[in-house]
């Protein structure tokens, strides 16, 4: 990965990609703001000729609305240009239950256009004998409707019980007011009454980047997001070279913890840095560096050689040398200045 490499010239982590593919709460917006420096990057990386599409596990909203939203924010897209964590829970659906079939929706809108579109009859009743439970996200969903998923999913699959599907397990998501739970916390109140476990369509699962890298034609794709274990895990599992943005879900702190899996190929301050050079990590001495940022690993203690001039760059540098040891965060004493958080949030 480019973050690990010692002799890599610093390339932007544009160069050669052919097709954007963008997470969109805390990437792109947070509620119905843009956040900052989003847009006028994305447009900039379009005008260099590459594609731009959006991968999102929000099922709330059709990717119609989506694209509206997008395009209300001054980046124009059309609507097959937004892959959605329903209609990546279609597919498995499809394979599931015979197309007609009756489905239990838990979820808003975008769920439900998904379900008819492909070919199925919704229902909001367990009393309606379903076929199957989609749960998706959705500001409105409340006890009831988690209450006839419970109902409808009293009996285990493995006993005849009927499938689960979750788009997404999302345990927060970002809005404008700050952090808000995700589909993940509805989803495992379900699963707290029945025992069983939901089948998950969205990222990290892989179909969901394969619908991406297939409707666009990616030959080499790089997916920006804000979540290492949705994103950057999905990314990694999909062999897609990825960046971790941070001005969304996870931190510097997350970041530094990140296991082996969900390690980005880049970390970015915000979407500025797509066009800038990104340096190499050098390992010298047991000291790693990047630009005038270096770390040096003593058994438990990870202490500052120099800070350097950036706070990016010093995260970079210490990211590089704790997961290059293959050893867990809390095995070691981290001096406050390398989580440090200047970077935006909502």
């Amino acid at each position: 990965m480019g973050l690990f490499s010692r002799r890599t010239p610093e390339k932007s982590p544009l160069d050669g990609v052919d097709v954007v593919l963008a997470d969109l709460d805390g990437v792109v917006y947070a509620g119905a703001g843009a956040v900052p420096h989003a847009v006028e990057n994305l447009t900039t990386a379009r005008d260099g000729g590459r594609r731009l599409g959006y991968i999102t596990n929000n099922a709330s909203r059709t990717d119609a609305s989506v694209a509206e939203h997008l395009s209300g924010l001054g980046l124009p897209t059309a609507p097959d240009e937004v892959v959605t964590s329903p209609q990546a829970a279609m597919r498995l659906l499809t394979a599931s239950v015979p197309v007609g079939s009756t489905i239990l929706v838990v979820g808003g809108e975008g769920l439900v256009v998904e379900v008819e579109k492909a070919g199925f009859r919704v229902t909001r009743s367990a009393e309606d004998s379903p076929a199957a439970v989609v749960q998706g996200f959705a500001p409105d969903v409340g006890w009831s409707q988690l209450a006839e998923a419970a109902f409808a999913l009293a009996t285990p699959e493995d006993e005849g019980g009927i499938p689960w599907i979750a788009t997404n397990t999302d345990w927060t998501i970002p809005q404008a007011r700050g952090i808000a739970p995700g589909n993940g916390t509805l989803v495992s109140a379900v699963h707290t009454a029945v025992g069983r476990f939901a089948t998950v369509a969205g990222k990290p699962e892989v179909p969901i980047f394969d619908e991406a890298v297939a409707r666009f034609g990616a030959a080499k794709p790089l997916f920006l997001g804000d979540r290492l274990d949705t994103d950057i895990l999905g990314a990694n599992r999909a062999g897609i070279p990825s960046a971790l943005i941070l001005t969304g879900v996870d931190r510097p702190k997350h970041a530094l913890a990140a296991p082996a899996g969900s390690q980005p190929t880049f970390i970015l301050s915000d979407l500025r840095e797509l066009h800038e050079p990104y340096p190499a990590t050098v390992v010298s001495d047991g000291v790693t560096s990047v630009r005038g940022a270096a770390v040096r690993i003593d058994g438990p203690d990870i202490t500052i050689v120099s800070e350097g001039e950036r706070q990016i760059d010093l995260l970079r540098a210490a990211a590089a040398a704790i997961w290059q040891t293959g050893r867990a965060i809390f095995g070691f004493r981290v001096p406050e200045k390398l989580y440090a958080d200047p970077f935006h949030r909502p």
